[in-house]
């Protein structure tokens, strides 16, 4: 699975209609429909888009004739295997009707192209993991933080110790687990509160 790194955009004339491709990397639905406000053009035809953030998807023809414009965007994101994107296809209609099939090619093989000149990375799967430990162990559990890259996002002490909450790749929570029971003999509380995806 992959998701881009930054914005894209990508232009191409099609029988005198111009097809201008926007594309980002998007965590959230509401984060996908600021994007589609944030880039709209007044005098453009339509605003055809799709998204897909992990099993969740949306996709609008936005007034072309129903599956020429928004599944086949989908269908582009798709078939790269790209996550956590927003694709936009803004189109100015130039006069030439294309057709059903000649929209679905436009608005997909736009999308499509935007997408492969796009620079992606590997989505990696991320655990967000809580630890309790009591003084006599904290010690501990810096060296391996750092060992296992994992990232601090919380800290808070307590009358017994210290409440930690780490962000780590989830192909490591298992042996960051075992190093840190092995470390305190098993004293660390541990427990994995969720897990999500993001780019490595």
């Amino acid at each position: 699975m992959l998701t881009l790194t930054k914005a894209a955009h990508y232009e191409e004339e099609i029988k005198k209609s111009r097809f201008i491709v926007r594309a980002t990397p998007v965590d959230r639905p509401e984060a996908a429909m600021a994007f589609l406000e944030s880039i709209r053009e007044e005098r453009a035809t339509h605003h055809c888009w799709a998204f897909r953030i992990d099993p969740r998807y949306r996709f609008s023809d936005d007034g072309e004739p129903g599956g020429t414009a928004g599944r086949p965007i989908l269908n582009a994101i798709e078939r790269q295997d790209i996550d956590r994107v927003m694709v936009v296809v803004i189109r100015y209609y130039g006069g030439i009707k294309l057709g059903a099939g000649g929209l679905a090619r436009a608005y997909g093989g736009c999308a499509a192209k935007c997408l492969q000149a796009a620079t992606l990375v590997p989505v990696v799967v991320r655990a967000t993991m809580r630890l309790t430990a009591g003084f006599a162990h904290v010690g501990a559990i810096y060296p391996l933080i750092e060992q296992f890259g994992a990232q601090k996002t919380a800290e808070a002490y307590t009358p017994d110790g210290l409440t930690i909450d780490l962000r780590v790749d989830q192909e490591m929570c298992s042996s960051l687990a075992t190093a840190l029971k092995d470390a305190s003999g098993g004293q660390i509380g541990i427990v994995v509160e969720e897990d999500s995806a993001a780019a490595r």
